[in-house]
């Protein structure tokens, strides 16, 4: 706490004294890219996907999301520690530790694959619907929340049992959660422009909060000591900071267009957005209602999904070689597709 007190007055002052300059003295965070993992194609994939990238920064693994597998790469080294193969829109991955297990979403059949921590064989698999995509774990409740994005609800997994507890209407469709590790787990509704408050005592939906000035409400991270809330839409393209009890919006920044991941770093107070484009958007948590830009980071188009390595407070991001545009049709421009087997892991760090 003393520490990031006095980070928090160095800051602030820097802001008095320098007044206007205050953003282009921020304006540089450190970080940069520090290393490359370049991969081939995943097992059984036809062209190129990939998804959530989940840091387990204890067990020093990352969990990349690859559509027909997950692959589980060494969080030091780059080295690949093998695949867990056989999804077909395989989208997130959760882990347990406490009980030695891990959960994986594949969407198109919308399933879950429980598989083990140490030896990353599956055990056994769990109905869910469809568009299974978003899957997180609530150390209070020992639950699994799966995000089902076009079913509009949630599958609730006993992590002990492997049994389905409950499916919960969320009234849209989700995409990010993230647990407070007391009770509650909230998500974003894209559709809704909304993040909904689920009790994972109840299992029911407590709260419902507007996200505008964003919309389009994608990526979620969250400050869980402080009870702050940090949503990234996609249209309009903006970062929201909420209040976690009341929902209230307490700041508001415009971001780059394609966001699909957001991180709070506890230590230092950063906050960490990626999108398409090719940018790491990052902000600072001055107090628990004063939010500062530090600085955009440029990247490679395509990474816009994103890990945090609590330990280091380095950045995974994954993307791959893209193709040219297709043809615009009906005055929308078409959308690139990943070229198979280039795909890559791009880490930042300071």
């Amino acid at each position: 706490m003393k520490n990031s007190c006095l980070r928090n007055l160095s800051l602030s002052a820097a802001v008095i004294l320098f007044g206007g300059l205050a953003i282009t003295l921020a304006a540089d965070s450190g970080y940069h890219l520090v290393k490359t993992y370049s991969f081939g194609a995943a097992p059984g994939a036809k062209s190129e996907y990939f998804d959530y990238v989940n840091v387990d920064s204890a067990a020093r693994r990352v969990y990349l999301s690859r559509g027909t597998a997950v692959q589980v790469m060494d969080a030091d080294s780059g080295v690949n520690l093998g695949f867990i193969p056989g999804f077909t829109r395989q989208h997130g991955v959760a882990l347990a530790p406490e009980f030695d297990r891990g959960f994986i979403s594949d969407g198109d059949p919308g399933k879950i694959t429980i598989f083990d921590l140490k030896t990353l064989k599956p055990i056994s698999e769990v109905n869910s619907d469809p568009d299974t995509d978003c899957i997180i774990y609530d150390p209070a409740s020992k639950y699994v929340f799966s995000m089902n994005g076009d079913s509009n609800n949630s599958t609730v997994v006993n992590a002990k049992t492997g049994e389905v507890v409950k499916k919960i209407a969320l009234g849209g469709a989700p995409e990010f959660a993230v647990a407070d590790g007391k009770g509650m787990v909230y998500a974003d509704i894209a559709d809704k422009n909304e993040v909904v408050a689920i009790d994972t005592r109840t299992l029911e939906v407590k709260s419902r909060w507007p996200t505008a000035p964003s919309g389009g409400s994608t990526a979620l991270a969250m400050d869980r000591e402080h009870r702050r809330l940090f949503s990234a839409g996609r249209n309009p393209q903006m970062l929201v900071i909420l209040d976690a009890d009341t929902g209230k919006v307490i700041q508001s920044f415009p971001i780059t267009a394609g966001t699909d991941a957001a991180a709070y770093d506890p230590e230092t107070g950063m906050i960490f957005v990626s999108t398409i484009e090719g940018n790491i958007h990052i902000f600072h948590e001055d107090s628990t209602d004063k939010f500062s830009v530090v600085d955009t980071v440029k990247t490679q188009y395509g990474a816009k999904t994103m890990g945090l390595d609590t330990k280091t407070h380095q950045l995974f991001l994954d993307t791959a070689d893209f193709g040219a545009p297709p043809a615009a049709t009906g005055g929308r421009a078409g959308r690139r597709t990943p070229v198979n087997g280039t795909y890559r892991v791009l880490v930042y760090g300071r």
